[in-house]
């Protein structure tokens, strides 16, 4: 039983990691930061980092890995609102 459950955790998490890849890749590729909003990314990198020290917490190897990944995505798409996103 343990099997499936890990089965369900990981595609859960490789499936939540990956539909976050192409909003990614489309910003560090055009460096098109104007359709971000700072505050949405703010609150859902929290969010993110609150979970990955909550899977850390569990020994939840599946919230760990897929929240990692994602937090330091939204790490660099903030970062690149901060630096590409001031208007002239």
């Amino acid at each position: 039983m343990n099997e499936w459950i890990d089965l369900l955790g990981y595609s859960a998490a490789c499936l939540t990691t990956l539909s976050f890849l192409p909003q990614a890749w489309h910003t560090f590729k055009t460096r098109d930061v104007s359709g971000i909003s700072t505050g949405m990314y703010s609150v859902f990198t929290l969010g993110t980092a609150l979970w990955l020290a909550y899977g850390i917490a569990l020994g939840a190897w599946p919230v760990v890995g897929a929240n990692a990944i994602t937090v330091v995505l939204a790490l660099g798409i903030l970062i690149m609102k901060r630096r590409y996103g001031r208007r002239p």
